[in-house]
């Protein structure tokens, strides 16, 4: 037989093709698949697929759209596995859809009605010929047959397990619930937890769970109780769960499973804005933790925020990235802050890839606080999102200038300015920079991160004393302690904001709702599970304008600890008519080189229809859900308040394509191939930002 010898470029041609084949010559299942939260272990949000690509982006129309009927919003990531997309509705009822034509498979319910929190998805396992599908509701993980969607009664207490299970005792009847899905490795899954931020707050301990069993495999104390590292940088009964609680991982974890790594970002610990009752660095909070995967012992952690005081969790998982920095090949694990930081770090040994900097921040003038003299400052990457703002940077557009004016200069500034009884202005705001969407990375090592640009301002008060409160009804009592702070004193709330107004809310609610959201919390909102017994049932009676003094009176429910200063609100920094008090732009899109820690572009993303007629250039908007990324050039993403779904090209940032969804997709889209055809999803429940609610998930894909 002859030989036949070919040319070194179609070598190595086939030879890259035959990479991504199985032996069957079926493509790999990890380049057709969205296998994981946010794409894989990794959290990069990136996808091998290139039959969607920069030449073509502009041809794609809509291949189906699936309606839960139910509607509100919606933060899922879904999974696709198999020709099969795993999903959760807006109350947290989980699906399984064919996933090239969105008709639906099976749909579970845990609770009778639904949840009311938010979920942004699933963990798949499979070994052999089982797989099973885990989520979380409520305070409990449950385990479905990936088939059927029908609960695994081997796993847990038929089917499930409680997410307060390695946490004490003293969580036993507090806030606890799983925004997040959890994170595998081997036969383990290490489950985020969403807790109160107040000083009810449970512990935030890291748990694993054995994913065929539901036993507790291992427990990592991120308050840490004595002997433990880190015990000296609070308080020595601060563990005991008394006073302080949280320090949790709400936002997710990544894990590099061939080294058995689990990187783990923390929150900060409750009370969020008042650390008086917590003198010290406080160690775990608001770090970047690496456990052992196996056995939930540290390697390594950094501290990103120091004793916080300005609820600066870490907002979202980190990326696991390989970049080369002096001609040297680094796995690293980058975190994306609220802040507009990205910190880099070797993944191994946690040495920062740039230097970090303790630049000295002001004192609080509270004269219990003991705030931390120095905070933790990356050299580069550049932030991406403002960290300043100057006279110069108010709102030129804006009707009300002059009085946006007068606010700034009565206010303190400044990126770690205590809050005090003077209002101060906190940029970025409470909700980022970056959010819980997260960061895309190529394996290049280009970061693609989107931002808020939102001011907020805030400041405490005293908390009333008992003799305070007396001239109140008990109703009015419990609503003042806990209710009033985003919901104004007067019901009124704040829509701006995000927060209804209460007013009348009994003729648009039934008393049983509202008394489980009361308990369980919805969407961001967490459950107030110290409100129990007649202190509950005088709070109903007061929202619904019945409530009978003598009878409510006589409540003997326990109260909680007391805190000496409370939070006046989450009050974004806006004109009369409803926009941004800093100028443009007010939503971002930013591409980031790690290798060099430098922008490769900037881009605004969003716009106010509205102004943009009057001749002004897009500003962008808020925005929550990250971008996915492909090998075919493109980054998508929906995620803004304007509703658009967009695609860009990810080297240069200009927008190839765009469409409006039926609802605004506060979510990550996914991206999968089913039968040699790609499409890209994504989750449009609108509802937040004051949007339209929606029920659907839409798919896009080529003629």
């Amino acid at each position: 037989m002859k030989k036949i010898f070919l040319p070194a470029i179609v070598l190595m041609a086939v030879l890259l093709v035959s990479a991504r084949l199985t032996n069957n010559g079926k493509k790999k299942s990890s380049d057709v698949d969205w296998p994981e939260y946010l794409g894989g272990s990794d959290r990069n949000h990136y996808s091998a697929l290139t039959q969607i690509n920069t030449s073509n982006v502009g041809q794609i129309t809509k291949a189906w759209e699936y309606h839960s009927l139910d509607s509100g919003q919606v933060q899922c990531n879904p999974i696709i596995v198999n020709g099969t997309l795993y999903g959760v509705t807006a109350t947290n009822q989980v699906f399984a859809l064919d996933a090239a034509t969105g008709k639906e498979k099976w749909k579970f319910a845990a609770g009778k009605g639904g949840g009311l929190n938010t979920n942004r998805g699933v963990t798949y396992w499979t070994s052999g010929s089982e797989s099973r599908i885990l989520y979380a509701y409520d305070s409990w993980l449950y385990a479905l047959d990936a088939n059927s969607g029908k609960p695994i009664k081997s796993f847990g207490e038929d089917g499930r397990v409680s997410l307060k299970k390695g946490l004490g005792e003293t969580a036993k009847d507090k806030f606890v619930i799983s925004n997040t899905p959890g994170t595998l490795f081997e036969d383990l899954i290490m489950m985020p937890l969403r807790l109160s931020e107040g000083p009810d707050a449970a512990p935030g301990n890291i748990q694993a769970f054995n994913v065929r069993t539901g036993e507790l495999a291992w427990v990592f104390h991120t308050i840490p109780h004595p002997g433990e590292f880190g015990y000296n940088t609070w308080p020595k009964d601060v563990y005991k769960n008394t006073e302080v609680g949280a320090a949790n991982n709400w936002a997710g974890m990544a894990v590099d499973k061939k080294r058995g790594i689990l990187f783990v970002p923390t929150g900060s610990a409750g009370f969020d804005f008042y650390g008086g009752n917590r003198a010290g660095q406080n160690l775990f909070a608001n770090s970047l933790l690496a456990l052992n995967a196996r056995t939930g012992k540290r390697i390594w952690h950094f501290q990103l925020v120091h004793h916080d005081i300005w609820d600066r969790d870490i907002p979202a998982p980190p990326n696991l990235i390989t970049i080369k920095k002096d001609g040297k090949t680094i796995d690293a694990v980058a975190q994306v802050t609220k802040a507009g930081f990205v910190y880099v770090f070797d993944r191994v040994t946690g040495k920062p890839v740039y230097p970090i900097n303790e630049i000295a921040v002001p004192k609080s003038d509270i004269p219990e606080e003991k705030s931390w003299p120095t905070q933790p400052v990356p050299t580069l990457p550049k932030p991406y999102a403002r960290t300043t703002f100057t006279e110069s940077d108010i709102n030129p557009h804006s009707v009300d200038h002059d009085s946006l004016l007068t606010v700034y200069r009565k206010a303190n500034k400044g990126m770690f300015h205590p809050f005090g009884k003077t209002p101060t202005i906190i940029l970025p705001g409470f909700d980022g920079g970056a959010e819980w969407g997260g960061a895309a990375v190529d394996p290049d090592g280009i970061m693609y991160v989107n931002a808020n640009e939102m001011p907020w301002i805030a400041s405490l008060s005293n908390t009333p004393k008992d003799d305070e409160l007396s001239n109140l009804s008990p109703g009015q009592r419990v609503y003042t302690l806990n209710c009033a702070v985003c919901h104004s004193p007067e019901r009124k709330g704040n829509p701006r904001s995000g927060y209804p107004s209460l007013i009348d809310i009994g003729q648009r609610r039934e008393r049983d709702y509202v008394s489980k959201l009361i308990t369980s919390g919805k969407g961001m909102m967490p459950g107030f599970t110290s409100i129990t017994g007649t202190e509950k049932q005088a709070l109903i009676a007061f929202l619904f304008g019945d409530e009978k003094v003598e009878v409510a009176s006589e409540s003997k429910d326990k109260k909680g600890p007391f805190v000496p200063y409370k939070f006046n609100g989450y009050n974004k920094f806006l004109d009369s008519k409803g926009y941004p008090a800093i100028s443009p732009p007010w939503g971002t899109l930013t591409a980031i080189d790690l290798n060099t820690g430098k922008h490769v572009w900037q881009k605004t993303l969003g716009e106010f229809k509205e102004l943009t007629a009057k001749g002004i250039a897009p500003t962008g908007t808020e925005n929550y859900g990250g971008p996915v990324i492909t090998a075919g050039g493109l980054l998508f993403i929906a995620a803004t308040k304007d509703g658009m779904f967009r695609a860009f090209d990810k080297k240069t940032g200009e927008l190839l394509w765009q469409t409006e969804l039926p609802a605004a997709g506060f979510a990550t889209p996914s991206t999968y191939e089913v039968n040699g055809k790609q499409y890209i999803v994504v989750a449009c429940g609108g509802t937040k930002l004051g949007t339209k609610k929606g029920d659907s998930y839409v798919a896009f894909a080529l003629p």
